[in-house]
């Protein structure tokens, strides 16, 4: 039999085999521990990368010209709005996914530098001998290659002194018309046309005295003889437009949203509506009653099938000569009062039409998908009316039917 203490001795070498082991895995987990430390510590792990083969293309994108907004005038903006949209075309030829994507950043942009980089830097991925490189230089050498136009716009009355006078006065209005727009369902820019037509030929009726006073502080044409207000409103038309509010049955009815929008607080109506109309400081009830017109009109002619909802020629054509010469058919025809301006004859209907078209003043008054607003049924509350009613100012007027009085010299114009 084997000595018990022989059997200890063998038994005391496998425990501390076992122990040196463990002590060893715990050496080399610390080992690998610091290891691992070490090389995050000394960024051994981090990736380099490579140099992008187009790095010298990126970064001539990345570093085009700085021009300076303030620097630019007009004329030199519209040009290089221009150059862009030349690229734009081309570039749409061929890729046509990627240029419609340029076109609507550049719809929010007023950045022409931004448009330019866009294109350069999809056009990393075309090469010398691309057909879209062919095109754009096609179409840039046919470009250049005619002589600039001296006048600054085709539209001969938008190139002269009386519109450049007017514009300022329309934007100071710019907040009234946008609320008359909302009040009535009628898209501002309609409303615009309208006061074009009429203050353009209020200046060529009275140029001298529009020059001198009313130009240099920039304020519209208040009528307070005849017609009334900045849009000339007829007393018999503003009466047929309240009338027509109230009434359901009538063709030119706008729905019950909108009956309330021209209640008086007093019962001297005509006293009140000629207070409303002849107001020097706040117009926003001219440009009501504008927008009623509009708006009743165009229900009338849609009521017996004719949609002229988009037609602004005729929108401004009928509120020039009023509801008795509104009749519905499928040849209406642009036309209404002749202004003159600058020696050219131009009708009413017509200038509201070069203006609503022209693009002049969107930023302020922009283009809406639908021109009017649908009765949604929902009247308004006593204290919207009254939020209404609150546009009436105490500016001081002239007298009432002053202008049926024998001595003209003291007729306010």
């Amino acid at each position: 039999m084997q000595n018990p203490k022989a059997k200890q001795a063998v038994k005391a070498p496998l425990g501390r085999r076992l122990f040196n082991i463990v002590v060893y895995l715990f050496a080399l987990a610390g080992f690998g521990i610091i290891g691992a430390w070490a090389v995050f510590k000394l960024g051994l792990t981090n990736n380099r990368g490579a140099v992008d083969n187009n790095y010298r293309y990126l970064m001539s994108v990345s570093e085009l010209e700085e021009l300076e907004d303030a620097e630019l005038t007009p004329q030199q903006r519209n040009a290089l709005w221009l150059d862009q949209y030349i690229k734009l075309a081309a570039f749409g030829k061929y890729y046509p996914e990627n240029a419609h994507l340029i076109l609507e950043a550049a719809e929010r942009s007023d950045d022409p530098k931004l448009v330019d980089r866009m294109i350069a830097a999809a056009s990393l991925y075309t090469d010398s001998s691309d057909a879209y490189k062919e095109l754009l230089a096609d179409l840039n050498k046919v470009f250049r290659g005619r002589e600039s136009q001296l006048r600054p716009t085709v539209i001969p009355w938008m190139a002269t002194t009386e519109w450049e006078m007017l514009k300022p006065s329309i934007m100071k209005d710019s907040a009234a018309l946008i609320e008359a727009g909302r009040l009535t369902g009628v898209e501002p820019r309609l409303i615009v046309a309208c006061l074009v037509g009429e203050q353009i030929r209020l200046f060529n009726s009275n140029r001298e005295i529009v020059k001198k006073y009313l130009g240099p502080v920039k304020m519209l044409s208040v009528q307070s003889q005849f017609s009334y207000g900045v849009n000339g409103i007829k007393e018999h038309t503003a009466r047929m437009v309240e009338n027509h509010l109230k009434d359901s049955s009538s063709e030119f009815y706008m729905g019950k949203h909108y009956e309330n929008i021209l209640d008086f607080e007093t019962d001297n109506h005509e006293m009140e509506r000629y207070n409303r109309l002849v107001d020097y400081r706040n117009h926003l009830y001219s440009y009501i009653y504008t927008g009623c017109i509009l708006h009743q009109t165009m229900l009338q002619w849609r009521r017996a099938g004719y949609d002229i909802s988009d037609r602004p020629d005729i929108l401004c054509t009928l509120f020039n000569v009023g509801f008795s010469q509104s009749h519905p058919h499928g040849e209406p025809r642009c036309g209404g009062s002749h202004i003159s301006v600058d020696g050219r004859l131009y009708t009413f209907g017509a200038i509201g039409f070069d203006f609503y078209y022209s693009g002049d003043l969107a930023h302020a008054f922009p283009y809406w998908k639908k021109h009017f607003i649908e009765d949604n049924g929902v009247p308004l509350t006593p204290a919207q009316i009254d939020s209404i009613q609150q546009n009436v100012s105490n500016c001081a007027r002239p007298e009432k039917g002053l202008e049926y009085k024998q001595d003209s010299a003291t007729l306010a114009w």
